[in-house]
């Protein structure tokens, strides 16, 4: 009984230290796939690019490095070199600004963030209410999932502008489109986790007179929250997206969506500048994400899985 006993705390201590090297090595594979981004973005300059000088020199300085090759796609104003983004993120945003660009965009993107955060939510209840209709009763999903997925058919592009003239150019029609993002996954992950339950405690229930919603907050629900965060996990990041491309629509003149067209239209002087939008716009869908997977982490601790 003792051994075992051992043999049992020994297992659940060394559960932890699997899942922080789990994390650990995930860690380290991102880091590697950035380090190797960074290697093929400049190694396609070193082999293809403008002839380089030093870092930030004027035109007409000398050439220290003379690619073989000329790939269109590798110039400076195609693809500028990563020091350059970054040192373009210290300057001013624009000519006698106070702010730099990377304080400029920190602010467009929580603007762009607090839109997909409202169009989040809304969504995310919008798709859980819908799964709980369609699984409480076929005919409902008979007759309005198909609906719902032809919903998912419309382009973005096409839909943002209707949006924006049905609701007004503003902060709305952005909150609208971020909330037809999410709702669709959430809804369709919802109809397969609300019914994904062990029968044997649906007829436990049963046989003690539950009754349906205490069935649904006690038994569904709970067995329903793995397909429910990996639905969030992918409306965060199409939050995101569906802001951006609203804001543009919606004539939004603070988030990343408006920044993006502006540095687009001067993109011939300052193409860094837009580059550092890009990477900003990417680096708010991911902190978005890891929002909602840190949720996850704390909401299902202790279930089979979920720290992989």
């Amino acid at each position: 009984m003792a051994t075992a006993t051992a043999s049992t705390g020994s297992l659940a201590a060394a559960t932890p230290a699997r899942a922080g090297g789990r994390r650990g090595r995930r860690i380290l594979v991102g880091l590697l796939v950035a380090l190797a981004v960074l290697v093929l973005w400049e190694g396609a300059k070193f082999l293809g690019g403008t002839p380089w000088r030093a870092p930030l020199a004027q035109p007409g300085s000398p050439v220290l490095w003379n690619p073989p090759f000329r790939w269109a796609f590798a110039n400076d104003f195609n693809l500028p070199h990563v020091y350059a983004i970054v040192w373009a993120m210290f300057q001013p945003f624009q000519r006698e600004a106070q702010d730099s660009l990377i304080q400029y965009l920190i602010g467009a993107a929580l603007y762009t963030w607090r839109e997909a955060f409202i169009g989040f939510v809304l969504g995310s209840l919008l798709g859980l209410g819908l799964a709980t209709l369609f699984v409480h009763s076929r005919l409902a999903e008979r007759a309005f999932v198909p609906y719902v997925i032809a919903s998912q058919t419309i382009p973005i592009m096409a839909l943002a502008p209707l949006v924006g003239f049905a609701l007004g150019r503003g902060v709305m029609s952005v909150v609208f489109i971020a909330t037809y993002l999410t709702f669709f996954p959430v809804t369709i992950a919802m109809i397969r986790g609300l019914r994904t339950f062990d029968p044997r405690a649906m007829e436990l229930m049963r046989s003690y007179g539950a009754s349906r919603r205490g069935i649904y907050t006690k038994l569904r629900l709970p067995a329903s929250m793995p397909y429910l965060f990996t639905a969030l996990k992918v409306s965060a990041t199409a939050s995101i997206v569906g802001a951006i491309i609203a804001e543009d629509t919606g004539s939004i003149s603070e988030g990343l969506g408006r920044v993006i067209i502006t540095f687009n239209q001067y993109y011939a002087t300052g193409p860094e500048k837009l580059w550092a939008t890009i990477f900003v716009a990417a680096v708010l869908g991911i902190l978005f994400y890891l929002v909602i997977r840190g949720a996850e982490l704390v909401m299902l601790r202790g279930r089979p899985g979920v720290g992989r």
